[in-house]
């Protein structure tokens, strides 16, 4: 028997709270998940310091990887099922595709850092490249797994996840604007977040899913199953993902490491307070190693102990993330926004650094992206199935999809300490810095 075709004896369960069973079956889906990289991935929190705001926000990216990959072998069993290829280029499902896919489902996300999207923004790391490294590297223990099944398995894998692999229906599985990937973050965020409007059909989504010629579509008997998957992405993305407290914490986190990063060169030899594993990022000079020994822990203890630090600035934003307090913050617009500078001056004869202390973010989502030649790039279209076959765009036939569809949601915040709010704990020469500070604030409307 070929390694490929490997069946463990009896399939293997884990227990789960969003898909009950997630079922392992193949013997090369146990060996990766027992990897180290894969392990790794339980020390990495899915949502990063979404856990200061949303408390049950605790689930890592190794159960969002299960996920992906239990999500991914339904719909294949499905296709199997109901859509097998008859013959070459039918545009049905072909079975030998399944290994390829249930494989990039499982390890999409394995190129994650440490509090993830925070870091890959700090230190300019690409999590796909990334994961196409650990996939191919020689060094991997994921890549030595792989190559059990042909020495160009990896690759394939690979081409998956940068979305070059030959077959759409594969790619679009892990990767388009109803996949498995997305269908298992929000439900799992929903259930740990409580965030109920987070919640779809799933069962029914899969069962109107079908393979065609260009990748995957769904039944138009489906609509409102995938429209209410849209809505419910929107409102994840709106009450969870852009919560402003959420981004506090991120804002503090990333000034936390540039001050770090700063300071690197001068921190002492053999200290608690150097933090080695990320010398090499601060230094712009490592390597998949390196990449892999960081997880949200390690940069944790490195923090509390920055915390005893001499550098007061280091010192405070350490606590500040440990201990969670977070900077207050106040939306603006086009029209508000020259206040921020103004803004920004008084927290600074306050005695802040405004550098650290002061930050501008924004956040705004796509809830559904469909074709526009004017545009140099697009997400892959939902087309639905008429019952003679022909192919309708989503937008085209769901209103509730229209009145979203290509418009920007989400906003602007300026993130200030939350000590500019209540002058009391200060001397009263500052009174009147704050006191300005609160007019700008309430006079526009723009705190939160």
């Amino acid at each position: 028997m070929k390694f490929e075709d490997a069946l463990l004896p009896r399939e293997k369960v884990f227990r789960d709270p969003v898909h009950n069973y997630i079922y392992v079956q193949h013997q090369i889906i146990l060996d990766l998940i027992n990897t180290k990289e894969m392990q790794r991935l339980r020390r990495v929190k899915q949502l990063g310091p979404s856990s200061f705001t949303f408390h049950g926000a605790e689930h890592s990216r190794f159960t969002h990887s299960l996920g992906v990959y239990e999500i991914t072998r339904r719909i294949c069993d499905i296709f199997l099922r109901n859509y097998p290829t008859k013959e070459s280029g039918d545009g049905l499902w072909d079975d030998s595709e399944r290994l390829v896919a249930l494989c990039a489902a499982l390890l999409h996300d394995i190129g994650h850092g440490a509090y993830s999207h925070t870091f890959e923004h700090i230190f300019h790391t690409n999590h796909e490249a990334i994961t196409q490294e650990i996939i191919t590297s020689p060094k991997t223990e994921v890549n030595k797994v792989l190559k059990k099944i042909s020495p160009e398995f990896p690759k394939q894998v690979a081409d998956v996840i940068n979305h070059s692999y030959k077959n759409k229906q594969v790619v679009q599985m892990i990767s388009s604007q109803c996949d498995a990937d997305r269908m298992d973050y929000l439900l799992r965020d929903a259930y740990n977040t409580g965030a109920s409007y987070g919640n779809f059909d799933l069962t029914r989504i899969l069962r109107v899913m079908r393979p065609y010629s260009g990748g995957i579509c769904f039944d138009v008997s489906g609509m409102h199953a995938v429209e209410d998957y849209i809505i419910s992405r929107l409102q994840m993305y709106m009450q969870v993902y852009f919560h402003p407290v959420s981004r506090s914490m991120e804002v503090i986190l990333t000034h936390l490491l540039k001050r770090a990063k700063e300071l690197s060169d001068k921190m002492p030899i053999n200290s608690s307070e150097t933090p080695y594993l990320l010398m090499p990022f601060f230094n712009n000079n490592f390597d998949i190693n390196d990449y892999l020994k960081l997880d949200d822990g390690v940069l944790n203890t490195y923090f509390i102990h920055w915390i005893d630090s001499k550098d007061s600035i280091l010192s405070d934003l350490a606590d500040r993330f440990i201990n969670r307090r977070p900077f207050k913050s106040a939306e603006f617009t086009d029209d508000t926004e020259f206040l921020t500078t103004k803004l920004q001056k008084l927290i600074k004869q306050a005695g802040f650094d405004h550098k650290y202390y002061t930050d501008t973010n924004d956040c705004f989502d796509l809830p559904y992206d469909a074709y526009d030649p004017k545009k140099k790039s697009h997400a892959t279209q939902i087309e639905l199935r008429r019952p003679d076959g022909s192919m309708v765009e989503l937008s085209k036939v769901s209103r509730l999809v229209a009145a979203v569809t290509g418009k920007q949601l989400g906003d602007e915040r300026f993130f200030f300490p939350k000590e500019m709010l209540n002058s009391a704990q200060n001397i009263e020469i500052f009174q009147p810095i704050y006191e300005e500070f609160q007019k700008h604030i309430k006079n526009n409307q723009l705190i939160e």
